[in-house]
């Protein structure tokens, strides 16, 4: 620990304290849990980090409090200047003490906070940091219902910032205080304002500024300064670009925004990249970029992974962003809390639109309350929204801001709450649509300007194949509502069964199950122009303690990202026009029941099938969609199919076995799980 501690100082002493300077503050970390009574034996960690690591429900989930112990050294020349304390995400509650003085509390869990530590510092000398930790659950935080896990800790990087006394502020709810707000966007001309909010030393009346833009080819493409008075008020600098390169899905062109404070000695900058387009919602229902109506194909996106539990790296957005292109999505929601911001940049420059929503949610458990009716509850989540938008109003890939997600009134009517919530969101960022995803019917979804329903139909009861009576029942009676549809449900590549078509129990959640769901539900709502977007909820399983494997199986690839489910290839099929895709469903069920087979085949063009030798007929069923005719087969046999030079095998076991299907229990019930 002391050479950690002497290494940062020299680092820290070496360095130029002119202008802005920020300090990765990552290592050297000491943690240990509250109950533990002592530092004694704290561990040395680095961020990002959880204590929950344990995420498949052979362990414990912790909902606890964790303290994490530094010490920096501030050298002497740094005294005049200001600092602060930057951190991209606690869960849920944190507390910063600095040299045991109190500087701050941030309440909830999805957003960065930042705060100034100028007069708690000593300067010439060590520093002592704490920072308290709760992942408990506190019924006036978001989200007080959750089916994904909130796994405690400083689950993201935290840093140091320098700045003179006159600066571009660090702490616009948790972000720089740069915003570009774009007026006007055409392919001819992008009309915008750079809002900037300024600290300023005492007795400081004004300062210049000036804005640089430099556009994708690297040219510069405007340069424009202004005085400016350093009365409290954001500053506001009009401007205009001719023949803009506007940011679109299939060219995502960025812009760079540099923002220069000058006042006596005092240094400032602020840069950002940012694209121009416009994003708005035609009366048809459709959702438009730059004037063209674009269908969204989206995946839902948690936190977590087996590997690294509730506190992904770089690397691990990377691999996960490599699923997305590989099936093909143009869309990703993050579900329940926005992602890291690294996450967004990616999105900006692949061109993958992003729908990020407020922690306002409810889980399916009938135990839960998602909405407590009293001010500290609802100030909270005024708070969140605010640093959510702030944090990521600049990123062109964010295309929607979520309010709320399948709540459920038991008392307290959440609608005037989700008005006022709706009304904030509109107010910070009048550019964006805001959205929502719904479970029940009323009022409460003609709020957002968009609304994706979350359907389960055909999955408790019925047949999946009923998806087709609701969405024509939408289109007569609901036709004029904005509608996206989001749906999906668990399978598990252990969960197989000799049985084709098993019954649904509260355990017994075997793959081909969900596969026989997503084959109807693609064949009637992929390409309806009916709805504005199409979300798969999930691409992957994620952490849930409350679930009875550890996990929500409802991925369409496993929580270790090693298997691809098939639901996976089918959309693989149906959307990613890049690669072709073969795939024989059901390949994990390889006992099969003695009655007539029938194979169900994922491809872009009608494949060959052969089984055990012998050609079989397929037919397209849906698109990319292919089914055999009936086979009858005894014994082990290979099955393979070919189309377009690709080729997929299969083995299987037929006839005369035991049926392998555990005790059929009755099924969980949890809230509404499906819209009338």
């Amino acid at each position: 620990m002391k050479r950690c501690i002497a290494t940062l100082t020299l680092l820290l002493a070496a360095l130029s304290a002119s202008g802005r300077t920020v300090y990765p503050l990552n290592e050297g970390w000491r943690f240990f849990f509250r109950h533990e009574n002592s530092s004694d034996n704290a561990r040395i960690v680095s961020l990002p980090h959880t204590w929950d690591t344990d995420i498949t429900g052979s362990g414990v989930f912790l909902r606890t409090t964790g303290t994490y112990l530094n010490e920096i050294f501030i050298p002497a020349e740094w005294k005049g200047k200001r600092l602060f304390l930057k951190f991209y995400g606690a869960q849920s509650v944190a507390d910063l003490f600095v040299n045991g003085r109190h500087a701050g509390e941030h309440r909830g869990g999805a957003t960065a906070f930042v705060f100034e530590i100028t007069d708690k510092v000593r300067c010439g000398a060590a520093n002592d940091l704490r920072v308290d930790v709760s992942n408990t659950w506190q019924n006036d935080v978001l989200p007080t219902s959750s089916d994904h896990n909130l796994y405690g800790g400083l689950y993201r990087e935290a840093e140091l910032i320098l700045t003179d006394r006159t600066a571009v502020t660090p702490d616009y709810y948790g972000a720089d205080g740069l915003v570009i707000r774009p007026k006007s966007v055409t392919d001819d001309r992008v009309e915008a304002e750079a809002e900037i909010r300024l600290l300023a030393a005492p007795g400081a009346g004004s300062c210049n500024l000036s804005l640089e833009i430099t556009a994708p080819d690297g040219y510069r493409a405007l340069l424009r300064s202004q005085k400016a008075k350093l009365d409290g008020k954001p500053v506001t600098i009009p401007f205009a670009l001719d023949d803009p390169v506007l940011w679109e899905p299939e060219s995502p062109a960025l812009y760079t925004l540099t923002v220069r404070v000058e006042e006596g000695d005092a240094r400032d900058s602020v840069s950002i990249r940012t694209g121009f387009r416009d994003i708005r919602v035609t009366a048809d229902g459709g959702l438009r970029i730059n004037g063209r109506r674009f269908a969204v194909k989206g995946v839902s996106l948690y936190h977590d992974n087996l590997v690294s539990g509730g506190a992904p790296t770089r690397a691990d957005y990377d691999a996960d962003l490599a699923f997305v292109r590989e099936l093909g999505a143009n869309a990703v929601r993050s579900a329940g809390m926005p992602h890291g911001q690294y996450f967004y940049d990616r999105c900006d420059s692949e061109g993958l639109l992003a729908w990020i929503e407020l922690p306002f949610l409810r889980a399916p458990f009938l135990g839960d309350v998602d909405y407590y009716a009293t001010p500290r509850f609802e100030q909270n989540g005024r708070r969140q929204l605010c640093e959510l938008i702030a944090q990521h109003i600049n990123h062109p890939s964010v295309a929607m801001w979520g309010i709320f997600s399948c709540l459920w009134t038991r008392g307290d009517d959440p609608d005037a709450y989700v008005r006022s919530l709706d009304g904030e969101a509109r107010r910070m960022d009048p550019s964006r649509p805001t959205v929502a995803c719904s479970n029940r019917n009323g009022e409460i979804n003609f709020i957002t300007d968009l609304i994706v329903w979350q359907q389960n139909v055909g999955w408790d009861k019925g047949s999946p194949e009923d998806v087709k009576v609701w969405s024509a029942l939408m289109r007569k009676n609901w036709s004029r509502l904005r509608s996206g549809v989001a749906y999906g449900n668990e399978g598990m590549t252990g969960h197989r069964s000799t049985e084709a078509h098993p019954a649904p129990d509260i355990n017994w959640l075997p793959e081909s199950r969900q596969t026989r769901f997503h084959e109807s539900y693609a064949k009637h709502l992929d390409g309806d122009s009916l709805f504005w977007g199409v979300w798969i909820n999930n691409l992957f399983d994620f952490g849930s303690a409350r679930r009875p494997y550890g996990i929500n199986a409802s991925g369409l690839v496993t929580l270790d990202r090693r298997e691809r489910k098939d639901a996976f290839y089918l959309y693989k099929a149906l959307w990613n026009r890049r690669e072709p895709t073969l795939r024989i469903a059901d390949r994990r069920r390889r006992m099969q029941a003695g009655e007539p087979q029938q194979f169900r085949i994922y491809a872009q063009q009608m494949p060959v099938l052969t089984v055990a030798g012998d050609t079989v007929r397929v037919r397209e069923w849906a698109p990319c969609q292919y089914l055999s005719d009936t086979v009858t087969i005894s014994g082990p046999c290979t099955v393979v199919a070919t189309a377009g030079g690709l080729a997929d095998s299969a083995e299987i076991r037929a006839g005369s076995v035991l049926r392998v299907r555990p005790q059929q229990v009755p099924l969980r019930r949890g809230g509404p799980q499906q819209t009338n």
